[in-house]
């Protein structure tokens, strides 16, 4: 049956036509030209069924926004432009067929899917806000709400190619062509939400411009001498994205833990990069690590003392992300790393790089007095950098985890891969693989720092928990409890 002998015939109540639409959708949904039989393409229906579509588009914007989002003019026309390039083409297909019954076809029924679709994606986009949804889903959910998107849109060509008898082959250019055209057109517009968030260009303020010196050289000045005969473990954490606070969390919760735990208090430094710590804490630059690697290098004693490394932030091959806006930072590179390392002259080394794809930095970082362990493989992305985090999955499960159960790097290490891909599976993400490489030389020495740090004899107990740090019978003199260590056996080269 041709376009030109389609008859649709109204029916006398309003509610009729209204349930009608909607059968002639899922018809149409489904593939299946009944969708012409039901469809009730009165004027009346078309106005009905645009205002609900709109509202229903307006109402998942807005469930979708992030507190402090305005309403958003470009995103309305964005979403209009569509409407109207369907009722454009039920006009020109009304005059080339000579029947203008088929204006208000394809524009009501693909009114009435977008209707259903955004009222789907306002239902999962409510359960999501409230937490009612498993963490695995977040994830394909985007995919989920572009398929339907796609989905109205190809189905109402199928339908129409059906009745006009397309051949197969141009049906397919078609669809394809019309998959290509929608996906491009959705992610041209994605950062175009009807309700849309202004962003604030970050300002930074007076006080911050002349506090950053002070307090930096402050942290600097804090970092004590070791004491010669003893190892002394010395603690060095760096938080490079500054627009997401579990970085800042992270690397803060970790030196509690070594300072309360570990006995690095007074050998301890943090650089954190961070919206709203520029007047409490020295950021993280190249510049600041660098400084603060050279002043701890000559606060240790080379041959008997370890620095633990850790950085947390967004990453990428052979990069650890530096943010800070309004400052324009370099990132850190894992060759500038181990060059900067290396000018240090600090020797014994453990380093946790916490970041996608950290694995790639194992083969610039490692040496024969050096343990490097990473959150991922260097391939891999790692999870657990959003805002209502406090620690990163790695971050969680190695050092408010692992940390606290063994006594051993190798031992918490295997402890927190384990409580990652647990976690990872259950979310349905990719493996991320953490590493772990230790050097010829660390192999023989690290059982004996190891003894230092982990100490059972020490009185000061603590663990991070999701609240901080937690201690029990805390000395407030850790040096009388050091073990020394004797590393005369050991053959001492520079890494």
């Amino acid at each position: 049956m041709s376009l030109t002998s389609l008859k649709t015939v109204s029916l006398q109540r309003f509610s009729l036509n209204f349930a009608a639409n909607i059968i002639a959708t899922l018809w149409m949904l489904v593939g299946s030209t009944r969708a012409f039989s039901w469809v009730k393409p009165t004027f009346i229906q078309f106005a009905v069924f645009a205002l609900l579509a709109l509202g229903s588009n307006v109402l998942f914007s807005w469930l979708a926004a992030e507190t402090g989002s305005m309403f958003n003019e470009q995103g309305l026309v964005s979403y209009l432009i569509w409407p109207m390039i369907i009722l454009l083409s039920g006009i020109i297909l009304a005059r080339r067929a000579s029947n203008q019954t088929l204006v208000f076809v394809p524009v009501v029924l693909w009114l009435v899917a977008d209707t259903l679709s955004a009222l789907l994606q306002s239902l999962v986009q409510f359960f999501g806000s409230y937490g009612w949804l498993p963490e695995w889903s977040y994830s394909f959910l985007p995919v989920l709400f572009l398929v339907l998107f796609l989905w109205q849109t190809l189905a109402l060509l199928w339908i129409f190619s059906r009745r006009l008898r397309i051949p197969w082959w141009e049906r397919v250019i078609i669809l394809v062509g019309a998959v290509a055209l929608l996906t491009i057109w959705q992610r041209n517009v994605a950062d175009q939400p009807i309700f849309k968030q202004i962003p604030v260009e970050p300002v930074l303020e007076e006080a911050a411009l002349y506090e950053q010196p002070r307090l930096l050289q402050q942290a600097l000045n804090s970092i004590d001498p070791s004491i010669d005969g003893k190892t002394d473990w010395y603690f060095m954490g760096v938080a490079g994205f500054s627009d997401q606070n579990v970085f800042r969390s992270e690397i803060n919760k970790v030196r509690e833990l070594f300072d309360v735990r570990f006995g690095t208090s007074g050998h301890s430094l943090s650089l954190i990069n961070n919206t709203y710590s520029w007047l409490d804490e020295p950021i993280a630059t190249k510049t600041s690590i660098l400084r603060g690697l050279k002043k701890i290098g000559q606060q240790m004693n080379p041959d008997e003392d370890v620095l633990f490394l850790t950085l947390s932030s967004h990453g990428n091959e052979d990069i650890v992300q530096l943010e800070n806006p309004p400052l324009a930072m370099d990132n850190i590179e894992a060759s500038w790393l181990r060059e900067a390392l290396d000018a240090s002259g600090i020797r014994w080394r453990v380093i946790v790089v916490s970041a996608c794809y950290s694995g790639s930095f194992i083969d610039d970082l490692a040496s024969p007095t050096t343990v490097v362990i990473t959150a991922s493989a260097a391939d891999k992305a790692s999870f657990g950098c959003t805002n209502s985090a406090e620690m990163t999955y790695f971050g969680q499960a190695f050092f408010a985890e692992s940390l606290r159960e063994n006594t051993s790097f190798e031992a918490a290490f295997k402890d927190a891969s384990y409580r990652v891909q647990e976690r990872e599976l259950y979310m349905g993400f990719e493996p991320s693989e953490p590493q772990m490489a230790v050097g010829s030389l660390m192999e023989t020495a690290l059982p004996a720092f190891e003894q230092v740090l982990f100490d059972k004899a020490r009185p000061s107990v603590a663990s991070i928990t999701s609240d901080g740090v937690s201690t029990t019978n805390a000395s407030s003199d850790n040096s009388d409890n050091r073990t020394d260590v004797s590393l005369n056996s050991i053959e001492v080269v520079a890494p």
